[in-house]
């Protein structure tokens, strides 16, 4: 059993496992709560102790810090040495186009940096500003810095998950965790421990930055501020990264042409002193060649050759932390992934509907259309794209009359609606779920037993697995015009598909 470190009030930052393998109850005891919630003066006394919630991430270089770390780039280090030697030596109008030279490169390099902090800032921001905690056993909404482990939390539909914790209670809880783990399709949670191993798979945990859009949720705050996942991210977005493979090109090439120049430049100036020349000119002249040896505009070229992309693919939405880090990634061959969705919107697009046979079917989507508009329910993305692409003037043509709402036991949805004096049944969900139900297959306006296409229905399945689709399956049936509201959970043992 994982050990809690009840100083602290968190688990102990050594830790082996996951807190949401433990059960809840003993998490309660070791974090000191109970259902009531903690009292406000233990919360004002573990705040103190373990800080705010909040998840500003380590804060980032000063301005004269990346301003340094630009100036002694050996590249532009020459151009400073020179540009100060053309002034002392009061030639101005080269220290003017030198200084403006490096000025430029260094200011839009520094600029584009801080927008990507501030983008990065945006991510931070997006916490709720409040949320219902429980609080000496009243409900109160405080803000989400207040929070600390141990605190009892309500959350309900549409709100953000302030910490990282574990579910008390659920109902027909469903939480969106695509800013963790690209999955557009939302997770079911419920109470007691899981034996998960990542915490995407972990059923009883909630993560500070995801939100719920299904049911309602009472959950126990473990982690808070830096210390959850959500922080971790924050400090990861302002944590110093090595250089990039275009940083270190370009820093062999200064110091291969810094030797050169003071080679050449020591040489020339050996020589000149040799023929008996002046040794103001010969310094001069010096100079004037390792200005002329250093490829003043290449910071200025590669800055804003960069930056030039950045602003492309800022319109294409990606954020360009580093202006470097551009080059590195149009220069790899294969980029790989952990999965599928990290790199998507986290948004589910109907990409056809079809009949038993895998032929377009209008039929089926009008059906379908029906079930995702009428329903009461929470919409999940599947409605959504289903409702994007049915006709909208179905829905207006009829009247819900009863509904079985989703649950995951029937893992289906089923509504009852009255168009033209008739009513009909339509249900959708998980096609095995669906397909055990069903009594018959409509085939070009036929019925026929499901046991006869019972295996094409399996190929079309697998099929459409192996191209990553997800499919929902929508069956009807037609209802007497008696057929009453309540016991309609009863007739949904048996449609056509």
């Amino acid at each position: 059993m994982q050990k809690i470190d009840v100083k602290s009030a968190r688990p102990n930052a050594g830790q082996t496992e996951a807190f949401w393998w433990q059960p809840t109850a003993a998490l309660m005891l070791a974090l000191h709560s109970a259902a009531a919630g903690l009292s406000a003066a233990e919360a004002a006394e573990r705040r103190d102790r373990v800080g705010p919630n909040v998840f500003r991430a380590v804060g980032g270089p000063s301005l004269l810090a990346r301003l340094a770390r630009r100036v002694f780039n050996p590249l532009i280090a020459v151009l400073i040495v020179a540009a100060a030697i053309s002034g002392l030596s009061g030639d101005m109008g080269s220290f003017g186009i030198i200084v403006a030279v490096v000025s430029l490169s260094i200011t839009l390099d520094i600029v584009q940096e801080h927008r990507a902090e501030q983008a990065a800032d945006a991510l931070r921001r997006s916490v709720a500003v409040k949320t219902d905690v429980r609080r000496g056993g009243a409900v109160t909404a405080i803000p989400v810095e207040e929070l600390v482990p141990g605190d009892i939390v309500e959350l309900r539909a549409g709100d953000l998950v302030p910490a990282d914790g574990v579910v008390v209670e659920a109902h027909n809880a469903q939480v969106n965790q695509a800013v963790m783990t690209g999955e557009s399709f939302p997770a079911t949670k419920r109470e007691g421990a899981s034996a998960g191993t990542a915490p995407a798979d972990a059923t009883n945990a909630l993560f500070a930055g995801t939100s719920l859009v299904g049911g309602s949720i009472v959950m126990l705050v473990v982690e808070t501020g830096a210390h959850t996942r959500f922080g971790g991210i924050a400090a990861a977005l302002a944590a110093e990264e090595p250089p990039t493979a275009l940083e270190q090109g370009v820093k062999h090439l200064g110091f291969l042409i810094l030797q050169l120049t003071v080679f050449l430049v020591l040489f020339v100036l050996l020589v000149h002193l040799a023929a008996g020349r002046a040794p103001v000119d010969s310094f001069l002249f010096a100079v004037a060649l390792a200005v002329g040896l250093t490829p003043e505009l290449l910071p200025m070229v590669m800055t804003v050759t960069l930056a030039r992309g950045a602003q492309r693919m800022a319109r294409r939405k990606v954020i360009v932390k580093r202006l470097s880090s551009i080059h590195d990634f149009g220069a790899m061959d294969v980029l790989c992934v952990d999965k599928t969705g990290t790199l998507t919107e986290a948004k589910v697009k109907l990409d056809d509907i079809v009949d038993i046979r895998g032929h377009h079917s209008d039929q089926v989507l009008g059906f379908a259309g029906l079930n995702s508009a009428l329903q009461t329910g929470l919409r999940s993305p599947l409605d959504e794209a289903i409702l994007a692409a049915a006709p909208a003037t179905a829905a207006r043509q009829c009247t819900r009359v009863a509904e079985v709402p989703f649950d995951f036991e029937r893992r289906c949805v089923s509504v009852l609606v009255e168009r033209d004096g008739r009513k009909i049944l339509i249900t959708k969900g998980a096609p095995e779920h669906v397909l055990e139900r069903s009594a018959a297959v409509q085939v070009d306006g036929a019925t026929e037993p499901v046991a006869a296409w019972s295996a094409k229905f399996d190929a079309l399945l697998a099929d459409n697995g192996k191209q990553g689709f997800r499919l929902l399956a929508v069956a009807t049936k037609d209802m007497p015009q008696s057929t009453p509201r309540a016991p309609l959970e009863s007739c949904t043992n048996s449609a056509s598909a």
